[in-house]
């Protein structure tokens, strides 16, 4: 490997280590938010999509999106990992779009869909991270596939 390809990788690195713990954090959140609150998804499942989910079903989900943010967090099986939690994302984006392309509007004095266009921005931080995912090389698996190639 060159001097500038090793460079290259030593900068790409760390910078989509940060991204990846960064979004991983970001539906983290979420996920176990579900854990503590499960009536509030059942309501908001219920709003969104206009049929009621159980609990089970909800702490199901919670616990599948925590096993998703696990893997994203070591870099396991990126290509499916990093999917999986870019197309979580895409099914929050399409939720809210309404209100995306409504980002000014106002109830009592304060534009109460601004704040959603943090949305976008997570959603193209996903999409680079997925496009990126082969020079993610702090990822467990590329780690894991260059121990395997010096045996």
């Amino acid at each position: 490997m060159r001097a500038d390809e090793r460079a290259a990788r030593w900068r790409e690195a760390p910078a989509l280590l940060i991204l990846r713990l960064g979004l991983a954090w970001f539906l983290l959140v979420w996920a176990v938010n579900k854990f503590y609150a499960p009536e509030q998804y059942m309501r908001l499942w219920n709003f969104i999509h206009g049929w009621k989910i159980d609990e089970t079903i909800v702490y199901y989900l919670a616990s599948t999106q925590v096993v998703i943010c696990v893997a994203i967090i070591f870099g396991v099986a990126r290509p499916i990992s990093y999917g999986l939690g870019l197309a979580m994302h895409v099914v929050s984006t399409y939720a809210v779009l309404p209100r995306l392309l409504a980002p000014f509007v106002i109830k009592d004095g304060f534009p109460v869909n601004r704040n959603l266009s943090i949305t976008l921005a997570v959603l193209a931080a996903f999409i680079a991270l997925w496009l990126l995912r082969h020079r993610d090389h702090w990822a467990l698996d590329a780690w894991w596939k260059t121990r395997r190639r010096r045996r």
